[in-house]
């Protein structure tokens, strides 16, 4: 079955329909949390106007790991804000603020991650816009939400600091240790996946009522939600949370060891058969009858945790993760050798199912990124261009969009309510562009579409 539904998925997917083809949304994001999420309804298909104000746009366009740029562009830039339009709209321009509600009065969604108040004093705040559009759609995501203590103070944040604040350093860590900040940036992708999901739900009952809503997004308290069984354990029994390292507290054993080479096996053994082949794997059947071990339950005591997590370490450290993912194999149990990004990059899973992408872009040329995290055999998502210097689309947008004309859109550009990039990293075209690659790629796009 599933042969055939996914049968040449790789080849025909850039020839069927984007499931969000039609809806338009206006961004005004910074670093992750805000233009994460319409990056991914961009992936779908959404047409995303993206607005920055000129000329450095996007305070995203700095955050590069180890200060490296990719023909003038950070990587981090680059992953989250593909298919997207580019107009430098300085909003605090009146004439601006009045391009940006002939917008607003035109699209479906508008996605911002500014403080609260901001966008409100530049006139484009959701009730001003309601007015116009009473069908939008208007996500606010901030760090805290738009009212409440931390959100009077005006309190900033980013994805550090939330994983600091919210706990998810402190139970990322390993008992009687400092906490570990995720080096990646799992508040603003969770925040922005949870964001998206509340735009669709949005849009469904836009689709029944006609009526479109305010929605507030909190980067702390998403993150909140993604820390399963915390909370709840917390509260019903009085005990604090504590954390664990690698091992699994409500699955046992699951945990992270060394193997004889230096690298690390993921091992998870729950169920009744998976431990049984494990044990046999083991050399050591005799443990399933263990009055320590004989059930799960059993086996996630504290003290009959530590000793068959300790069994486990000693045999895995006499063996090479490939060995252990082949006994895993031949006896039923769950077993990962720790890979590497570069190792996921390579992987001939990843490849055959298409997850790793080969983007050909026309400012930016060839390169590597993993795909749209799900497939769907109807509709699916994809790349179809990289990201773009501050205000690269304006004319496209003001002409096509607008219905401006060149004499006006330089008026725009006289007055200061337009601008483009300006000669700094991130922001600008890279030192080989020709000057026209990717101009007219925008409305080819919309056309085949």
């Amino acid at each position: 079955m599933a042969e055939e539904t996914w049968k040449d998925y790789k080849e025909k997917r850039h020839s069927k329909p984007l499931p969000l083809k039609g809806i338009r949304v206006l961004e005004v994001g910074t670093l992750i949390l805000g233009p994460v999420g319409p990056g991914f309804s961009a992936t779908m298909g959404a047409e995303v106007i993206k607005c920055e104000i000129p000329p450095i746009g996007d305070t995203g366009r700095n955050m590069t790991p180890f200060g490296y740029f990719y023909k003038g562009f950070p990587p981090v830039f680059i992953h989250n804000n593909v298919n997207k339009y580019w107009v430098g709209l300085d909003l605090h321009k009146p004439e601006a603020q009045e391009l940006f509600r002939e917008l607003a009065l035109k699209s479906d969604i508008i996605e911002i991650n500014l403080r609260p108040g901001v966008m409100d004093k530049w006139n484009v705040g959701y009730h001003q816009i309601k007015k116009i559009n009473p069908g939008i759609i208007y996500i606010s995501k901030t760090g805290f939400g738009q009212w409440g203590p931390y959100a009077l103070e005006n309190r900033p944040s980013n994805d550090g600091a939330a994983q600091g604040l919210c706990g998810y350093a402190w139970m990322s860590s390993f008992p009687d240790q400092p906490p570990l900040k995720s080096s990646i940036y799992p508040c603003d992708d969770y925040g922005g996946l949870m964001g998206e999901v509340a735009v669709l739900a949005a849009l469904h009952h836009r689709d029944k009522t006609g009526q479109g809503q305010f929605i507030d997004l909190s980067q702390s308290e998403n993150i909140m939600r993604a820390m399963s069984w915390v909370w709840p354990y917390q509260q019903l029994t009085g005990k604090e949370a504590m954390p664990a390292g690698n091992r699994d507290v409500s699955i046992c054993p699951a945990d992270t060891f060394y193997c004889c080479d230096g690298d690390f096996v993921a091992i998870a053994a729950p169920a009744p058969d998976e431990f049984k082949g494990l044990c046999t794997a083991m050399e050591k059947s005799e443990l399933t009858e263990d009055s320590r071990f004989n059930d799960h339950l059993t086996r996630l005591k504290q003290e009959n945790a530590d000793d068959i997590i300790k069994i486990i370490a000693d045999w895995a450290r006499t063996k090479s993760p490939d060995e252990i993912e082949a006994l895993a194999e031949t006896h039923g149990f769950a077993a990962s050798r720790v890979k590497s990004v570069k190792d996921i990059m390579a992987d001939e899973h990843s490849k055959e199912r298409g997850f790793i992408a080969e983007i050909d872009d026309p400012i930016l040329g060839e390169y590597q990124d993993y795909g749209f995290p799900v497939m769907m055999s109807k509709t699916p998502p994809r790349v179809k261009w990289a990201v773009r210097p501050v205000g690269f689309d304006n004319e496209y947008v003001m002409t096509n969009h607008l219905g401006r004309n060149a004499d006006q859109i330089k008026a725009l550009y006289d007055c200061g309510a337009l601008g483009k990039w300006g000669d700094l990293p991130g922001r600008k075209p890279p030192l080989d562009w020709d000057g026209k690659a990717g101009l007219i790629m925008a409305r080819e796009a919309q056309e085949k579409e």
